[in-house]
């Protein structure tokens, strides 16, 4: 019996797009853009018509709509796209043992093993037919020995294909492709590769490990394995997040302190309120600021496991202070709890009383019966969106539009 694994990755092919085309079928074979609508927003994902123009994800939108002009934009709406990573989720989890959810549109599935009852490929390719089918999103595939070779294969199947790389194919197949593809390898790093000559995967398999190590520390030794179709990294069981965040950027950079700590308090209480309804406790508060010349700055402080509004936003409020130094104008600024664990409400005996915990639960009451920012303090009134549901408890990423702009 064979010991080699059989490792699935899949993804949703412009997932945002094909969510936005199944719910509006005019949208069809036309060039399309989901992101920030105003000058200032970016690119969150184009169909492949508009990357026939250049258009690419990240891209500054005037830019893009410069390159296509015919292009249709949309803002999003993360709640949609979170119902349907749901139901791909849900399939995924019904039909295979062990799968990794990395991110709100890609799965990895071990299916060592089910090669003795059922072909993995065959496998693989039915339950991509399925969700094809039964939700209607395209989506595409690679199964190989290890993530990083499967990953790479899903993207060179795309759009809407599967692959299969056999074992010991697993170099052939990587050697003529560009060092891109290795997943990790970002702008820096590619721009450093190509100035030490190093284009193609195989380049960087005929080199010895020892020049990359030295060249890049750890990350050339990790990149190097990778190249060489080295990854034994396992499929890690889709668990629950251990962190909750929201962050806005300013349409204008801001140096309004009366604006930023009453957005700053609209998104701890919203923070705050998708803890109570997922039952869960923070002990680590986190602000964000980055300023106008794009230096970002973070200040984080551990408190008493809380989901409490009048515990939080003092602490948040306090950091901020203490942040906010150099009275630069501010681009964006975000709020995140971590270090969570599950648990209702938990009394602070020295300063809540019985009025303080009713008055939490109907106010909690009302925002799941109106909607999140059915009830809050009059000073984030006047903050116009705070995320609402893009950090669920049940170990799906957080969805991190570009137009989720203040």
């Amino acid at each position: 019996m064979s010991s080699e694994r059989s490792i699935l990755h899949m993804d949703l092919d412009t997932f945002f797009v094909s969510v936005e085309r199944l719910l509006d079928s005019r949208l069809n074979n036309r060039p399309v853009l989901i992101g920030g609508t105003s000058d200032r927003g970016v690119v969150a994902s184009c169909s492949y018509e508009a990357r026939k123009f250049g258009v690419h994800s990240a891209m500054p939108m005037h830019m893009a709509r410069k390159l296509c002009p015919e292009a249709v934009v949309i803002k999003g709406n993360s709640y949609n796209y979170l119902k349907y990573s749901d139901l791909v989720s849900e399939m995924v989890r019904e039909a295979v043992p062990l799968f990794e959810k990395t991110s709100i549109d890609e799965f990895y599935c071990d299916l060592t093993g089910l090669d003795r009852f059922f072909g993995c490929y065959q496998f693989a390719g039915e339950l991509r037919q399925k969700v094809l089918k039964e939700i209607g999103l395209p989506i595409s595939f690679g199964l190989s020995s290890s993530k990083t070779v499967s990953k790479v294969a899903t993207g060179e199947a795309k759009p809407n294909n599967q692959i299969r790389i056999e074992t010991g194919t697993e170099k052939p197949f990587l050697a003529p492709l560009s060092i891109r593809k290795i997943p990790m390898v970002g702008e820096k790093t590619h721009q450093l590769l190509v100035n030490l000559g190093i284009r193609q995967i195989q380049t960087l398999q005929e080199m010895p490990l020892d020049v990359m190590t030295k060249a890049l520390g750890e990350n050339g030794t990790s990149i190097w394995k990778k190249a060489n179709a080295i990854d034994p990294s396992p499929v890690v069981p889709f668990q629950e997040r251990k962190s909750i965040s929201t962050e806005r950027t300013f349409d204008q950079d801001t140096i309004d302190v009366h604006k930023l700590r009453g957005l700053l308090i609209a998104m701890t209480e919203n923070l705050a309120f998708q803890l109570r309804k997922g039952e869960k406790l923070t002990s680590c508060v986190t602000v964000k600021l980055r300023y106008s010349d794009f230096q970002t700055e973070t200040m984080q402080c551990r408190i008493p496991y809380t989901s409490a509004d009048h515990i939080l936003i003092p602490k948040i409020l306090e950091l901020f202070e203490k942040l906010y130094s150099r009275r630069v104008l501010i681009r964006l600024i975000g709020v995140r709890f971590s270090h969570l664990v599950s648990g209702g409400y938990q009394i602070n005996l020295f300063d809540d009383n019985e009025e303080q915990i009713s008055l939490y639960t109907a106010m909690d009451e009302l925002r799941k019966k109106f909607g999140d920012r059915a009830v809050m303090k009059a000073a984030g009134i006047e903050a116009r969106s705070i995320g609402r549901g893009e950090n669920p408890f049940d170990g799906g990423p957080p969805v991190l539009l570009a137009n989720r702009r203040q």
